[in-house]
């Protein structure tokens, strides 16, 4: 690999859309890379259990991760561990820079790049990060066997991550702003079946406490009263969605008002060739499936653009 070689296709991110489109494009025949910075698999490698993924009843996050990363590699697709810092469209090619350096350049670009952790920017959260507080339970739950932790938030992560927790700490406070949950039918039936886990309807965290050998309580509010009180933890757990990681978006891409990419129906943006896929484009439902089905999409509109570009290339050279 050097500077000048051309590729057909440049995949940013190894999440589920990532490796679908990796998947996808070398069965298409693409000259594909990969670059993901981090371990392949994205937010569902945290995720203790997932039980929505068509043809598996149940499997751990890692070890679905793993399958799609086996996957992508069993196509021989080439695959670099860099962060990239830019992506910049071109009129005959565009190109990627990476942390060491390299300049990569391709016909097409597919951006899965996900979100992170939205934060709940209260005072101690950023100051304990790793000291107590933690936005994965899978990661982290260990080390609060038979202790008591708080959990934030009302959606799905939040329902799964409590119920993974109460298999490890002795209480699990689940603290929810509104009076009803997001999360789906299931998982709430189960946090209510769970013995270990205590509702706090109506209650955000204002504020996480410490001393030297971490956080050791929350301060709460009653989100109609308003009365504040303070809750002994050991651990607080904080999964109130995620943020789109959309820096790596070039100008000119049209984003929603939440920072979502805007695409059309093959996750392409305005821009011809650049794709947006998984959790970093605007759409109904984030879930593994749909980022994989972008993947999937988005690699299959690749192929036909770089296919018609090289063909209208080869038709214009000269004889």
């Amino acid at each position: 690999m050097t500077d000048s070689k051309l590729y057909d296709l440049i995949i940013v991110g190894g999440g589920p859309a990532g490796l679908t489109a990796a998947i996808y494009a070398m069965r298409a025949a693409l000259d594909t890379v990969l670059v993901e910075k981090g371990v392949h698999g994205g937010q569902v490698a945290n995720s203790d259990t997932v039980e929505n993924y068509p043809g598996f009843e149940s499997i751990s996050g890692f070890e679905l991760s793993q399958k799609f990363s086996d996957h992508a590699k069993s196509y021989g697709v080439e695959t670099l561990q860099n962060e990239v810092l830019a992506v910049e469209p071109g009129t005959d090619f565009h190109q990627v820079r990476l942390d060491d350096g390299q300049v990569l350049k391709a016909h097409a670009i597919i951006v899965a790049a996900g979100g992170s952790p939205r934060k709940l920017n209260i005072p101690g959260e950023d100051a304990y990060y790793g000291k107590g507080v933690s936005y994965c339970a899978t990661c982290d739950g260990f080390f609060y066997k038979d202790k008591t932790v708080v959990v934030v938030g009302g959606g799905d992560a939040a329902l799964e991550e409590a119920l993974f927790l109460a298999k490890i700490a002795k209480q699990v406070y689940l603290a929810h702003r509104r009076d009803a949950f997001r999360g789906s039918r299931i998982l709430q039936q189960r946090v209510f079946d769970e013995c270990k886990i205590e509702v706090l309807w109506n209650t955000i965290v204002t504020k996480i406490k410490a001393d030297e050998k971490g956080v050791n309580a929350v301060v709460l509010e009653d989100t109609k009263s308003h009365e504040e009180r303070e809750l002994a933890t050991e651990g607080v757990f904080i999964f109130i969605g995620f943020e789109p990681n959309n820096a790596l978006v070039p100008g000119g891409v049209a984003m929603n008002a939440q920072g979502y990419v805007i695409t059309d129906e093959k996750c392409e943006t305005r821009i011809p060739g650049l794709f947006v896929v998984g959790d970093l484009r605007q759409k109904y439902a984030r879930q593994i499936v749909t980022a994989a089905g972008d993947g999937c999409i988005a690699a299959l509109a690749a192929a036909h653009y770089v296919e018609t570009k090289k063909s209208s290339t080869e038709c214009a050279a000269p004889e």
